[in-house]
């Protein structure tokens, strides 16, 4: 068959890098859009005022130049210095309208008539179309020009004065193009430098990636690197989650070892039974098979469990529950057993196997005591519950407590007196992060067994 290859659960959607430089680009071409649209027009908006400011000088010099006669209306009585009103047709005109229809034009209009004024007498500045069909623009004011002779002295006359937008269209579309090129060389300068920055931003991670297939391939056991803060807590999670399966693959072959080791002689044995027929001896290798493939199971089960979020355990109730059994179980035997701690104790561990730890530990103490049994469940460390058992037998010879705790010991490997839980308890307390210490009691005087786990209160 086949086999069938897994799927990835990484959805992969783009580069983050052109994800970046794109989003950056469109903020900046919408940003560089707007500030350069308004340069454009202030800068638009400075030329045309300049420009009606010097319409506004030249038709100072005309009304200056300008007097009223009664029968031809508007006259100028001197020059104006300004050659262009003399020149027909060349963009520069003015037009002085007087009451009655009298009306005063400069030669460069020649026979052609500027708009009619308007009846009101506001300023009028707009833009026009010439004699030409050229684009000009209007300065329309009116003013008090002194007549020559007859009354009254002053009389209302409207000016109109028209210049080529040419020259001002032309300086606008000059600035225009600048900045439009300036804005272009700026914006695409931005994006290039963003496009780095992201690069140059990214490349711990590329630098992670690169180490990640090196641990993967064997060649290297850590992520080694120096990354930016933002960075650090996913390298540094990413370490855990290496230490973490390192220490899984470690637990599942210390298991298979453990068991494989363990099975060995029951299965010896099981056959010899066998082939000599003898049943009960077969039977009892068989429970023994049985016990040991369930302890094993617990033990993986309990590997699998540690640290898993959300799991807790009650210490007080649970050795609260073991003693009432094991009083009945050693009822014979006269040992007042006593379980003294807070109730508000909660351990960061399954409720079955810390049963089965502190089931070990207060079995393994009402075998060897001689009348007194206590557990006490009290405060530890930061984060961490401790849970006593103590004894008044004889505890453990000097030499045996790390016979009795050295990983992977079994049932049936441990040292005499010592208790056949004990490798149990202390392969499942360290499976969560806790620790098992078995001293001299100083209360009892027997062994007092010292569990610590994860916990609160």
């Amino acid at each position: 068959m086949t086999p069938v290859a897994a799927q990835p659960f990484i959805r992969v959607r783009g580069s983050l890098t052109r994800r970046l430089a794109i989003l950056a680009s469109l903020w900046m071409a919408v940003g560089l859009g707007v500030t350069g649209w308004f340069v454009v027009r202030l800068a638009e908006e400075q030329i045309e005022q300049a420009a009606d400011a010097r319409m506004t000088s030249l038709m100072d010099a005309v009304v200056a130049a300008a007097s009223l006669d009664p029968v031809r209306g508007p006259i100028l009585v001197r020059a104006v210095s300004e050659p262009e009103f003399d020149r027909p047709l060349s963009g520069h005109y003015w037009q002085m309208s007087a009451a009655g229809g009298l009306v005063a034009t400069s030669r460069s209009l020649w026979d052609q008539r500027l708009p009619a004024p308007r009846p009101n007498e506001e300023p009028r500045n707009e833009d026009i179309i010439g004699p030409r069909d050229e684009p000009l623009r209007l300065l329309e004011r009116r003013v008090q020009l002194e007549a020559r002779f007859g009354t009254p002295r002053f009389q209302q006359v409207t000016v109109q004065l028209a210049v080529t937008r040419v020259p001002t269209d032309i300086e606008i579309r000059r600035l225009q193009n600048g900045l439009v090129l300036a804005f272009l060389g700026l914006g695409a300068g931005l994006v290039a430098v963003v496009a780095l920055l992201v690069v140059w931003s990214l490349q711990p991670l590329r630098r992670a990636q690169e180490e990640l297939v090196e641990v993967r391939a064997g060649t290297r056991q850590h992520v080694d690197l120096t990354v930016p803060s933002e960075i650090a807590p996913l390298v540094n999670e990413i370490e855990a989650l290496i230490g973490q399966n390192r220490a899984t693959v470690e637990r599942a072959r210390t298991h298979v070892g453990n068991l494989a080791h363990a099975l060995k002689t029951p299965i010896a044995v099981l056959r010899l039974a066998l082939e000599r027929g003898e049943v009960p001896a077969a039977m009892a290798q068989a429970a023994t098979l049985e016990r040991l493939v369930q302890h094993h199971l617990r033990r993986a089960r309990a590997g699998a469990l540690a640290g898993a979020a959300g799991a807790e355990a009650l210490p007080m109730a649970a050795a609260q529950s073991l003693a009432t059994a094991l009083r009945r179980l050693f009822s014979g035997h006269g040992i007042e057993m006593l379980v003294l701690g807070r109730d508000s104790a909660r351990s960061k561990t399954d409720p079955q196997d810390l049963t089965e730890m502190l089931g070990n530990l207060m079995e393994n103490s009402c075998k060897w005591a001689k009348a007194r049994v206590e557990c006490r469940v009290l405060p530890g460390g930061p984060g961490m519950i401790r849970i006593e058992v103590e004894d008044d037998g004889p505890g453990l010879a000097e030499g045996q407590d790390a016979a009795a705790l050295a990983r992977g010991v079994r049932l049936d490997e441990a040292a005499p007196g010592s208790g056949l839980g004990l490798a149990i308890v202390a392969d499942l307390a360290g499976l969560y992060g806790g620790t098992l210490q078995l001293l001299r009691g100083q209360k009892l005087g027997g062994m007092l067994a010292v569990l610590e786990l994860p916990g609160r209160f």
